[in-house]
């Protein structure tokens, strides 16, 4: 099948051949019929199967018919660096039509995004938090909305995202069209579709097991050893663009200064950066100024690399869907990957679940020459935050010296977080 298929119109299939496309994926394949037509949709579909050309073509192609300057289609995404993918993705899809799309998120001033709701938008790829914003100001008008995407719906589940969804909904018109995508389907998403779905298409495409050109490999260590190993690894792994993932966002961003120091081109991508860095640390992967990334979780929804030739789990994930997402970054367009996993005793009964979704056992591997009986040291020096500054009874001049001294860090179960990109 190739995309002159779907008879799409002329301009939008100027931007399919403007960026190269020519055989659509399977999700493309069975999604765009369905969706040209004017139905509903159900896509079970992980990160890195083309989803978002499978909702992006048949958008534009329908706004290129009908009215212009005012909101037509509004695509709703967990995070702002999702969003800002899906909206690259409609400007180079786009780019012949004259179409405008505009990105909705928090962590950036509200005044321009405003501006551009003003000059007039077709499309508004958005984050949940920041949408409610502009409607409670009544900064957006979504009356004439026509196509309504939910992308990654269980992320959103999980970072609590609900609640704002369905308030979102009674401001939008029941007469339209409805599309959700989502790698699992809890039961809270199960209803969610249920309600918002009108007789839908289903499809689904590789959400109960990983993508089969990538390799995977458990490196056994112990805690106080995984740096080490990584470095170790790093040196006599042939790689390409590395993402690496961290259970917290303090130790994204101190693995990411050490392995720097050491001479790797490294970038961390977490929560505590601001929104220009964090466009900064991606772009910078992206293009190959950074060869490593190190990102938490939620940090790294969105990014789409196609070259990432290892996912490293410096701590293993807590569910096996998150597994699959994050391995899925890398083995993709036909390229072979490696996801590695470095795992303590701890990890035991997660490595078991994993391992039940792959219908497999993963391999173990030692690296040859590792000391991997180093003795553990008597404080967490690798982790610990830098020390807090004394605090000197009032009306004490100091000497203007800092006390304190450096605490282990602690290592907390990884915990749901319902932050919001506000």
């Amino acid at each position: 099948m190739e995309f002159q298929t779907f008879n799409l119109h002329p301009h939008v299939a100027a931007g399919v051949a403007a960026a190269g496309f020519s055989t659509p994926t399977p999700i493309q394949a069975q999604a765009i019929p369905p969706v040209l037509t004017g139905r509903d949709l159900m896509g079970l579909a992980q990160t890195g199967t083309g989803k978002t050309a499978a909702f992006a073509l048949p958008i534009l192609h329908r706004l290129m018919h009908g009215g212009r300057r005012h909101v037509r289609a509004l695509i709703i995404a967990p995070t702002r660096e999702l969003a800002e993918q899906i909206n690259e993705a409609i400007r180079s899809l786009g780019q012949k039509t004259g179409l405008r799309s505009v990105t909705v998120y928090g962590g950036v001033g509200m005044s321009p995004q405003v501006d551009a709701l003003k000059r007039g938008v077709e499309i508004v790829v958005a984050c949940p938090g920041r949408l409610l914003d502009h409607i409670g100001q009544r900064t957006i008008d979504l009356s004439r909305l026509e196509v309504l995407v939910l992308d990654e719906a269980d992320h959103m589940f999980d970072m609590g995202f609900l609640p704002d969804i369905r308030r979102i909904l009674k401001h939008l018109p029941q007469q339209r069209q409805t599309l959700l995508f989502s790698a699992t389907m809890p039961d809270a998403i199960r209803h969610l579709a249920h309600d918002v779905l009108n007789e839908p298409v289903t499809i689904q495409v590789n959400t109960t097991a990983p993508a089969e050109t990538v390799s995977h490999a458990l490196y056994p260590v112990p805690q106080h050893l995984k740096t080490s190993l990584l470095i170790k690894l790093l040196r006599h792994s042939d790689t390409e663009s590395v993402l690496i993932f961290t259970r917290t966002k303090h130790r994204a961003k101190r693995l990411a200064e050490q392995l720097e120091k050491i001479g790797h081109r490294t970038a961390s991508l977490q929560g505590n950066l601001s929104q220009s860095r964090r466009q900064a640390a991606m772009n910078g992967f992206r293009n190959g100024t950074f060869q490593i990334l190190v990102a938490t979780d939620i940090a790294a929804r969105g990014i789409d690399v196609t070259q990432i030739s290892h996912v490293i789990n410096y701590d293993i994930p807590d569910t096996t869907e998150a597994y699959i997402h994050r391995i899925g970054r890398t083995g993709r367009a036909a390229r072979s990957g490696d996801a590695y996993t470095l795992v303590t005793k701890e990890d035991a009964e997660m490595v078991r679940a994993i391992e039940r979704v792959l219908g497999a056992p993963i391999e173990r591997r030692t690296v040859e020459g590792f000391d991997y009986g180093a003795p553990a040291p008597q404080r967490d020096t690798e982790f610990a935050r830098p020390p807090a500054p004394a605090r000197r009874p009032a009306g004490v001049k100091g000497s203007g010296r800092q006390g304190g001294s450096a605490l282990p860090s602690k290592t907390p179960a990884a915990k749901k977080t319902a932050g919001r990109h506000r």
